[in-house]
């Protein structure tokens, strides 16, 4: 029988099934209406001159370029009621309690900040099923900065705005019969029957400004790897602030939908024992040392087993390289999830940093490979490709590197690689 997990979170779940604007927030038989004017309101800031919302839903012939971060409605109470603490309330442990979500729902910002390299979703067509955010209704902020605004202050002001945002919209379900209610256990110390013990070792992007990721609203760059346990990830613990490799993106959203660990917790024959955060640094000795801790860390939790996520390019490699060596040194079996760097035909070297004495890697596709995208209706984020100096409504061929979470390492991708068939 397997030991008894300490207290954990009731997920509600009010799936979204449409969502458009209208005059007040709504929620009603699975369709969102978003009050413009609430909405404006709370997004408003100095840092921004105007601020402009619109809707994109799946099937829809709608492009969002220049795609920053996405994130899932959720709240606990009015106000937002403790979730994304450090950004909507006091950094205090979250993870408890009941929390309402809205599955199917994205409140997305798009537009230029600077290091954010091009990100493209395409809300129908071949690109479509490649990322997470094209099957997800979604309320996409366009903005225009202020002339006296610094860069930092509009990508502050969109970060606080965006889960603020988030918050309201589920607080219009809270008195909604839900669709499902979930009960997630936070990880017991033993499991009590030989189940294997596995942790997952998440990666966050720390490379400075319009780098970073945020944990409890504070960045984790500098630090030490750290554990949390897996409710706080539901509750918007941790922000994405990253807005490089939008293929190996890992947007707010998919931190909070964590598929490796939603995988881990519907499994009868894996337990998930731990939520190991480290910081990704961009010096060698620094990440040897995030490496070795982390690993031994790993020890002390009792891990049989482990499974290394980044968020990156290739510097990015060596931060889920060195752990996976540094965890089989310790005797714990680890599995990384990487993306390959090949080329466009497939034939360069897969990975940037392999692993020395780990083997056991899941690749989510070839960052270089390219696809054609036909062109679409109407645009979100920005008229024009900035990577191609073309409208953004065209038929347009671009590597998948562009496609928004399309090789997530989290575990939510369609892509691998593979040896080609023999005829």
């Amino acid at each position: 029988m397997q030991a008894q997990a300490g207290a954990g979170l009731t997920r509600i779940v009010h799936d979204v099934r449409g969502l458009d604007l209208g005059e007040r927030t709504t929620y009603e038989a699975g369709r969102v209406t978003v009050g413009e004017d609430s909405v404006l309101t709370l997004l408003r800031d100095p840092a921004f001159a105007e601020i402009r919302l619109g809707c994109a839903s799946p099937g829809d012939s709608v492009r969002i370029v220049g795609v920053l971060d996405a994130v899932q409605p959720c709240s606990k109470g009015p106000g937002g009621g403790g979730v994304f603490p450090g950004l909507l309330g006091p950094p205090m442990p979250v993870g408890r309690g009941e929390t309402h979500v809205l599955r199917g729902a994205a409140v997305l910002a798009a537009g230029f900040l600077p290091r954010a390299q091009e990100a493209v979703i395409d809300m129908s067509g071949p690109a479509a099923p490649l990322s997470p955010l094209a099957a997800t209704h979604n309320l996409v902020v366009e903005w225009t900065p202020a002339e006296d605004a610094s860069w930092e202050d509009v990508d502050h002001a969109l970060r606080r705005g965006l889960v603020k945002v988030a918050a309201h919209l589920a607080e219009a379900a809270l008195e909604a019969e839900p669709d499902g209610v979930e009960e997630l256990s936070e990880p017991a110390a033993s499991t009590g029957n030989g189940t294997p013990r596995v942790g997952v070792i998440l990666n966050l992007q720390t490379q400075g400004k319009f780098k970073d990721v945020f944990v409890y609203g504070r960045s984790l760059s500098g630090g030490l790897p750290t554990v949390i346990s897996p409710t706080e990830l539901d509750d918007g613990a941790v922000v994405s602030g990253q807005f490089g490799h939008p293929a190996l993106k890992n947007p707010t959203y998919l931190h909070q939908t964590h598929p490796v660990v939603a995988a881990l917790r519907a499994s009868d024959e894996l337990h998930l024992a731990a939520l190991v955060l480290c910081p990704e640094p961009v010096n060698q000795a620094d990440k040897e040392l995030v490496s070795a801790h982390a690993a031994r860390l790993c020890a002390a939790l009792k891990l049989d087993a482990a499974i290394a996520t980044k968020e990156g390019g290739g510097n990015a490699d060596a931060d889920v390289s060195l752990k996976m060596d540094r965890l089989e040194e310790e005797g714990i079996a680890t599995v990384g999830i990487l993306a390959e760097m090949a080329g466009r035909d497939g034939t360069g070297p897969p990975l940037v940093v392999p692993p020395t004495k780990a083997n056991a890697l899941v690749s989510t596709g070839n960052y270089d490979e390219r696809m054609t995208l036909p062109a679409v209706d109407r645009a979100l984020g920005r008229d024009r490709i900035a990577l191609l100096d073309q409208p953004s409504t065209d038929e347009i061929e671009l590597p998948v590197a562009v496609i928004y979470c399309a090789q997530s390492t989290l575990g939510w991708g369609r892509l691998t690689c593979a040896e080609p068939a023999i005829a």
